[in-house]
């Protein structure tokens, strides 16, 4: 998985450049697609929509945003299937947002059935 991180000054260059970042983001998506290494991905709402979610001596606590007290925010991100972690990690330094914020790369756990 390639999560995509994010901050507002990252989000106010991105916004400055909206078209070229989108070109090279398009072209990427397309790239991965063809060859077959694209699984998934979605944009995440704002750490305004963001719930926390913990519970101690069984008793919930709930707070408003992200868990992480920093700038930085999880915006989005891809699943991609490739032959190695070096290979995706070739392609989140392609991606707008490692120049911007940053990237990071981190296998997914095949579930395994009992």
């Amino acid at each position: 998985m390639l999560m995509i991180y994010t901050n507002p000054e990252s989000q106010q260059a991105i916004a400055d450049r909206a078209d070229e970042v989108m070109a090279e983001v398009d072209a990427l998506m397309k790239e991965l697609g063809e060859s077959g290494e694209l699984v998934g991905g979605q944009a995440l709402d704002g750490p305004g929509g963001a719930r926390t979610v913990k519970v101690r001596n069984g008793v919930p606590a709930i707070t408003d945003g992200p868990f992480v007290e920093a700038k930085e925010f999880l915006a989005g991100y891809l699943i991609v299937e490739c032959a190695s972690v070096e290979r995706a990690t070739e392609i989140a330094a392609r991606w707008p947002d490692a120049r911007l914020c940053a990237m990071e790369v981190r296998p997914i756990i095949d579930e395994v059935e009992a």
